[in-house]
């Protein structure tokens, strides 16, 4: 049974606790990067993915255009750079585009 605490704390608080205690940060990390990915790349892009998956710190995209994996993998390390700027931590380490 979980601790009853007299203090008051906020939501933002008790859910980040929460979070730790249940260790539930991976799974918050996936929904993040996948939610990132299509903030980031915009409907042109998202209109060709099928699949965005984060596995260790290795972001997986699935591609249905072949011209578009392309165009994407010259720029994959701006990709990173900009992905891990909007989840505000150093969580995407590689993409891989297939």
């Amino acid at each position: 049974m979980a601790k009853r605490r007299n203090e008051h704390i906020n939501m933002g608080q008790a859910l980040n606790e929460f979070i730790k205690e249940n260790r539930l940060e991976k799974g918050i990390d996936k929904v993040d990067a996948r939610e990132a990915w299509v903030k980031l790349m915009g409907n042109g892009v998202n209109n060709y993915t099928t699949a965005v998956e984060l596995r260790d710190s290795t972001l997986y995209v699935s591609l249905s255009s072949s011209v578009l994996r392309e165009e994407l993998s010259m720029g994959k390390s701006k990709i990173i750079s900009m992905l891990n700027e909007e989840l505000g931590k150093d969580l995407v380490r590689r993409l891989v585009l297939r």
